[in-house]
């Protein structure tokens, strides 16, 4: 298995920041998210596994990043199958497993390798969502795969996914730094 794998599941999205769109059998969700040690902290305070695990594996001074955050959702459960962090310092994606044990798996994005994340990612859940749900143990959502309406909710995805990044990107230029100002 290639990247790193946790026994804990991803931070959840922060409902009143996600917009989600009915993809058939999927939604697909995009939300900007600011990612910092206290807030990683109160998540998984009320199970000290989860804790000690965020706690043992993170850098020195915590994990802090932002940007755009697109998930895979099956529609019927809620489950988030896939996640693709487009954050600005350290852009990564999830393989979050379906099943009685948590199996977070983390892969790196190389930017080097690939340019920018965020048309790759968009990218990956228009053409490889099959091979890319059955890694994550969603291989019963296959069969049910609608692709004109994950096409049609990519499309709205896009939009507010490039706005949104964009958007940020020049309060941070202007700012010298990063925001807390939310762009969706």
């Amino acid at each position: 298995m290639i990247g790193k794998t946790y026994a804990i599941p991803p931070q959840p999205p922060v409902p009143e920041n996600l917009i989600t769109f009915a993809a058939g059998n999927l939604s697909i969700g995009v939300e900007y998210r600011d990612v910092d040690p206290e807030g990683l902290m109160a998540t998984y305070r009320d199970n000290p596994t989860h804790l000690a695990e965020l706690v043992a594996r993170s850098p020195e001074g915590g994990f802090t990043d932002e940007g755009v955050s697109l998930h895979v959702f099956d529609a019927a459960d809620g489950h988030e199958y896939l996640r693709f962090d487009v954050f600005d310092a350290d852009p990564h994606y999830h393989y979050n497993h379906h099943g009685p044990l948590v199996r977070n798996n983390v892969i790196e994005f190389d930017v080097i390798a690939h340019g920018e994340m965020l048309p790759w990612a968009l990218d990956r859940i228009r053409t490889r969502m099959p091979e890319m749900l059955t890694e994550a143990g969603g291989t019963h959502l296959v069969t049910g795969l609608d692709q004109l309406a994950i096409d049609q909710a990519l499309d709205q995805v896009a939009e507010i996914a490039e706005r949104a990044q964009a958007t940020t990107r020049a309060v941070q230029r202007a700012r010298g730094g990063s925001t807390d100002d939310r762009a969706l």
